[in-house]
């Protein structure tokens, strides 16, 4: 596919990249020439300094035999603008936009994006998606993610092996016996920061991190399985207002039973205002890393603290006075830059939360051709976890698991059928509508798309 990537910032740059790594040809477009040159000097794409509301510019990057641009620069204005040109004048098909303002993602004005109006396909609200994403790992104590599928009845963990992690050295074709009731498969692991795919005769080790898929009813079996059996926290703190804590904060009072939410927001008119929004939320009007401030917000009581400002450093500082204050807190704190995933450990922050990824793989499941829906990406886009349907013309319809000619890195998960999850065996026969979540490696996503694909884009 032809793609237009408008914006050369962290996620512009790992969208050209991963899309790059899949053979696609990528035109990326940034105002900055410093980042062109970055990309320019990492990348096999094509690089253009301009403004991408130009239309010389959109001309020069050959927008008329574009399939799909991508506008994620920093100004919501500039992206809804960028995919208006690119219809109006090019005709580009598919058009996504990061839109990050509140007040434009309103569902009250959502017939403005729209062929008449606007006419933006895609849109992707990062800080609405991390917090759903925040949300997830909350719901699953124990667990490092949480991704659904399928309608939400197939979950994809993301488990770290501990030392008391009961499943360790036992072979995976042993795991049955020993778990007979659940209904997950251990897709492989993370070890030595490189993914393995585990066979039959395979053992997991300390220090794992294990992808599972299971049926979503299973979370707490599954989590038990693996070791943990922390309890979903209740009594939870945010650092932080904006966008991401305030969204999460509303996620959680509607869904979770009985919450007891802290935000603390420096900023006296924010506080103001989400205290407005919110049923039961307490807002406290301070500096989350003033300890006055902390101990008015009872840390003692609370079982998870999230930093989710937008300074990296605030976040860092935070995680670490609440470990000096209590060490059985639950931390998590939201990091834009990559390199502070070395301090985690020594740091002893349980989570770090990377938006970067996160946005990313919102916008990789509208890339795939064909039925493919869902996209979650493994070590920076190397493995993606996949979600898509056997439709009639589907090569596997009708065929037994053993007999479908799968490459070696393609791994089927589990299945839904109508209502019904299945953890596939080699005798499982493929029937058309089965909706199916499978693993692949980067370099046969074309052959995955060839198996399900019906369509161009």
């Amino acid at each position: 596919m032809n793609i237009i990537v408008c914006g050369a910032g962290r996620v512009g740059f790992t969208i050209a990249k991963l899309l790059s790594d899949q053979n696609h040809s990528i035109t990326v477009i940034d105002q900055s020439s410093e980042d062109i040159q970055k990309i320019n000097d990492s990348l096999d794409v094509k690089a253009i300094v301009g403004k991408a509301t130009y239309p010389s510019i959109l001309e020069n990057a050959n927008a008329s035999e574009a399939d799909m641009i991508i506008a994620v620069t920093r100004n919501d204005e500039i992206n809804m603008l960028i995919c208006q040109i690119a219809y109006s004048i090019f005709n580009v098909q598919k058009k996504i936009a990061r839109i990050r303002s509140q007040d434009y993602l309103n569902p009250k004005f959502t017939k403005v994006y729209n062929k008449e109006n606007l006419p933006i396909d895609v849109i992707i609200s990062p800080e609405i998606e991390i917090a759903k994403s925040i949300q997830r790992k909350l719901e699953a104590p124990g667990a490092l993610d949480n991704v659904p599928f399928a309608k939400n009845k197939i979950r994809l963990l993301e488990i770290l092996v501990n030392s008391n992690c009961p499943l360790i050295d036992i072979k995976l074709q042993d795991l049955t016996k020993k778990f007979p009731k659940l209904e997950a498969n251990i897709l492989g692991v993370i070890r030595n920061e490189k993914f393995n795919i585990l066979k039959k005769s395979d053992v997991m080790k300390k220090g794992d991190k294990a992808y599972v898929i299971i049926n979503a009813s299973q979370m707490e079996l599954t989590l038990s399985a693996f070791g943990h059996n922390e309890k979903i926290s209740n009594k939870i703190l945010i650092i932080g207002g904006g966008n991401i804590g305030f969204n999460l904060a509303k996620n959680i009072e509607e869904s979770f039973e009985s919450p007891r939410i802290k935000i603390i927001e420096k900023n006296k008119e924010r506080a103001e205002f989400i205290a407005g929004e919110l049923n039961n939320s307490i807002i406290i009007n301070g500096n989350g890393l003033d300890e006055d401030v902390l101990e008015e917000a009872n840390l003692e009581e609370l079982e998870t603290v999230l930093a989710l400002t937008n300074d990296d450093e605030d976040n860092l500082m935070v995680s670490v006075l609440v470990e000096k204050f209590s060490k059985e807190k639950r931390t998590m704190a939201l990091i834009n830059k990559p390199n502070y995933s070395l301090l985690q450990s020594s740091l002893k922050i349980d989570d770090l939360i990377d938006p970067r990824m996160n946005t990313v793989s919102s916008i990789l499941k509208h890339v795939h051709k064909g039925t493919i829906e869902t996209a979650y990406t493994i070590l920076n886009g190397e493995y993606e976890v996949l979600e898509a349907d056997i439709i009639e013309t589907s090569e596997l319809i009708n065929k037994e698991l053993k007999n479908s000619n799968l490459p070696e890195e393609i791994r089927i998960g589990a299945i839904l059928r109508g209502e019904d999850i299945i953890i596939p065996r080699s005798n499982f026969i493929f029937q058309k509508d089965d909706i199916v979540v499978f693993l692949a490696k980067r370099d046969q996503l074309p052959t995955v798309e060839n198996i399900f694909r019906i369509s161009s884009i």
